[in-house]
């Protein structure tokens, strides 16, 4: 267990993402909890085009269409890596019916359930914290409810 747990503090996974989505930083628990976490990925190609992402959300119609909204509220449709990003996330048919629909919605704090290949079930508080700038991103926190089955599977992460 780590020590911050053991001294009633409570583990978190948490990154950095910026607005087309990629993840510049994560803490260990974000990569332990999912590869699309880990530093040079793409969550929204990962949560379109990966099939282990899918199954790592039980809420999978959900998930994808919270990508898709956010990633058409958040990202700058004049920049050319979010129009490469958009074609080749186009190929997957469930991105295409989204993207259509024009639904822009900015990431939100939300209950976010997985199902980890290694420790299960577990139910995240989602938290996102935009910093602006040129680049803007956003620190995402996920945690559980202390003394929960979720935060001792976090914890069991590492």
């Amino acid at each position: 267990m780590c020590t911050s747990c053991s001294k009633g503090g409570s583990a978190a996974a948490a990154y950095v993402r910026d607005r087309r989505f990629d993840v510049p930083a994560a803490n260990k628990w974000a990569r332990a909890l999912a590869p699309m976490y880990e530093p040079v990925h793409n969550l929204a190609r990962d949560v379109f085009l990966d099939p282990a992402t899918r199954r790592l959300f039980p809420d999978w119609p959900d998930i994808v269409a919270q990508t898709a909204a956010a990633l058409s509220a958040e990202a700058d449709p004049r920049d050319p890596r979010t129009e490469r990003l958009v074609a080749e996330l186009a190929a997957d048919a469930d991105f295409r019916g989204l993207w259509e629909r024009c639904d822009a919605r900015p990431s939100r704090d939300e209950l976010k359930r997985f199902a980890h290949p290694v420790v299960g079930e577990l139910a995240l508080r989602r938290l996102a914290f935009t910093v602006g700038g040129a680049e803007q991103q956003a620190i995402i926190v996920c945690q559980a409810v202390p003394g929960s089955p979720s935060a001792t599977a976090l914890a069991r992460l590492l």
